[in-house]
């Protein structure tokens, strides 16, 4: 969900499967998945030379895998490293381990955040056959020849996200929590507008000079793009709360006149984007709802 008030990059376009040496440590590997939600695919990273991890091997491709393995041909991939468990992250993992005889370490396996909890089509997409050798938390490491990954609980995109610094070059591999060509989606029941926020400020404390996320091209000056970011979803959120205050009790409304001219393929995310939204504000009493916030539910100024 593309607005203009954030500086997106949307000029990448490397071949799939063509490995792009992006900085001394990092190898990128493009996952032939395009598509609406993904860009022009999921960026697989490879980080250090000789032992190595591999970042988000992507979606159960053979062709990708062959591709990661022929990349790291005469060296030995010691971890397979995890940011998220959405299937266009996760699958090729176990193929990748079967090929390279690597562990799969990362975010803990998806675990639904509510009881009884009507999954989201976005919510679905979660890779459950995710089974990692060893669950990294925040502050965790990992250590390799010449790199050292550090694990920062990034919750918002999904519950069980992952973001990791690259030590040695200030980099940081950001996953779907920032991403440089459009917004995350938040998506109800399992992301969380509360945790996001709370995710981008942690990492525009930090001092990371550039990001490298699982789709796009690297996000430079961060900071500032991050606060971009932040600025966005107030704006969003302001907006919720004057179409609510002109009349719209319902979702699909507040879709038509808040994203005038999206793609139709990406309403439902939107309508997705905007329940998070409203479940937050809901939750600090801004906003009322006619029972628990949801798609279908009519929604109300607070008291």
């Amino acid at each position: 969900m593309a607005d203009d008030d954030i500086p997106f990059e949307r000029n990448f376009d490397p071949k799939p499967d063509e490995v792009q040496q992006v900085s001394p440590l990092i190898r990128r590997v493009l996952a032939p998945n395009p598509g609406p939600f993904t860009f022009t695919g999921t960026c697989t990273y490879i980080v250090g030379r000789g032992e190595v991890a591999i970042i988000d091997p992507g979606p159960d491709n053979a062709d990708h895998v062959a591709a990661l393995v022929a990349a790291t041909k005469g060296e030995r991939v010691a971890h397979i490293v995890i940011t998220h468990t959405h299937r266009d992250h996760t699958p090729a993992s176990r193929a990748l381990a079967t090929a390279t005889g690597a562990a799969i370490v990362g975010c803990r396996p998806y675990e639904p955040r509510r009881a009884n909890a009507q999954a989201s089509g976005l919510d679905s997409a979660h890779d459950t056959d995710y089974r990692p050798s060893r669950i990294l938390s925040d502050g965790d490491t990992l250590d390799g020849p010449g790199f050292t990954l550090e694990a920062i609980a990034t919750p918002g995109h999904a519950s069980n996200h992952l973001a990791f610094a690259l030590r040695e070059e200030k980099a940081l591999f950001s996953g779907d929590h920032v991403m440089g060509w459009s917004t995350s989606i938040v998506a109800p029941p399992d992301g969380s507008m509360n945790d996001y926020m709370a995710s981008l400020e942690k990492l525009r404390a930090r001092s990371e000079t550039i990001y490298w996320p699982g789709h796009g091209g690297p996000v430079r000056e961060p900071q500032r793009y991050v606060r971009a970011l932040i600025h966005h979803r107030h704006q969003r959120e302001a907006a919720i709360l004057t179409r609510i205050k002109a009349g719209d009790t319902r979702i699909p409304d507040m879709v038509e006149r808040i994203y005038e001219g999206l793609d139709a393929r990406l309403k439902g995310a939107a309508a997705l984007s905007v329940l998070a939204h409203l479940e937050d504000l809901v939750a600090r009493g801004v906003v009322r709802a006619d029972g628990a916030p949801t798609l279908a539910a009519h929604y109300a100024p607070g008291n």
